[in-house]
């Protein structure tokens, strides 16, 4: 999931783009996605989107009879595209949170999942929340713009170093390379990781926190509420007809690790 310590700067870029009309004055509805890669949300693969949310958008998509297109759009960029009219849908692994429900709304969530802190398996470091002095004088690395920067920042900030990165792969890569100890974000989009690297482990399951939102939605213009019905509507139906389990199934691991919307 995918939330911001810089939403702050999201809102006040949003607040000078507002402008009035409907998304679903337009013959297509334009979905746009993070252009960093996600997987296993969503991924480029010989030049095409492929991945949970790309299967799930097209389902809700096809569910309520919308004609939907998808573009790109830079995650730090993605707010200010919506509110400014480039794009009608943010649907790119966005959490639900209070300051970002001041700009924009929210579908119901489409799904939750739990969030993680990894690091070498050779570490004795046991973190925790409860004693942030068990990161102390460590480095964690972590996407910019996100719940988990928000997090670790407000938990570990006084104690550890937190390094940006533009995308999760970048943190990644620092990991492997043993520039920082470790990288906090959602289970499900670190376990390829942890797949094929077998040096590195989840060193903390993080409890409940306000900051990682209320699970992930699809995100619209606060005007466009017959939009956000629709596409309520389109994610019930894919839950109840099957479609959302035969979607988490094409991904292995999702199944275990999504907890998908009760409708």
């Amino acid at each position: 999931m995918r939330s911001g310590s810089s939403v702050s700067g999201w809102i006040a870029a949003a607040l000078l783009l507002l402008l009035s009309g409907c998304a679903t004055d337009r013959d297509a509805v334009r979905v746009g996605i993070a252009q960093e890669q996600y997987p296993p949300f969503a991924a480029r693969y010989a030049g095409e989107w492929i991945g949970f949310e790309i299967d799930l958008y097209r389902a809700v998509c096809q569910a309520e009879g919308l004609r939907c297109e998808l573009v790109e759009v830079p995650w730090d960029d993605i707010i200010p595209a919506l509110v400014d009219r480039r794009i009608d849908v943010i649907w790119s692994s966005m959490s639900i949170t209070e300051e970002r429900d001041t700009v924009i709304d929210f579908t119901d969530v489409y799904y939750d999942t739990t969030n993680v802190l990894i690091g070498a398996a050779s570490d004795p470091t046991r973190p925790s929340v409860q004693d942030p002095g068990s990161l102390a004088g460590k480095t964690i690395g972590v996407q910019e713009a996100t719940v988990f920067a928000a997090f670790v920042t407000e938990k570990f900030g006084d104690v550890a170093e937190v390094r940006l990165y533009s995308t999760l792969n970048d943190a990644l890569s620092a990991l492997r390379r043993g520039e920082i100890d470790y990288v906090s974000e959602s289970a499900l989009s670190l376990a390829p990781f942890l797949d094929v690297n077998s040096s590195f482990v989840t060193k903390a399951i993080w409890p409940s926190d306000p900051i990682f939102g209320h699970g992930v939605g699809a995100g619209v213009r606060e005007e466009d509420d017959a939009l956000r019905q629709k596409l309520n509507r389109g994610i019930a139906t894919v839950v109840k007809n099957g479609r959302y389990d035969a979607i988490l199934r094409k991904y292995p691991g999702l199944s275990d690790g999504v907890r998908k919307p009760q409708v």
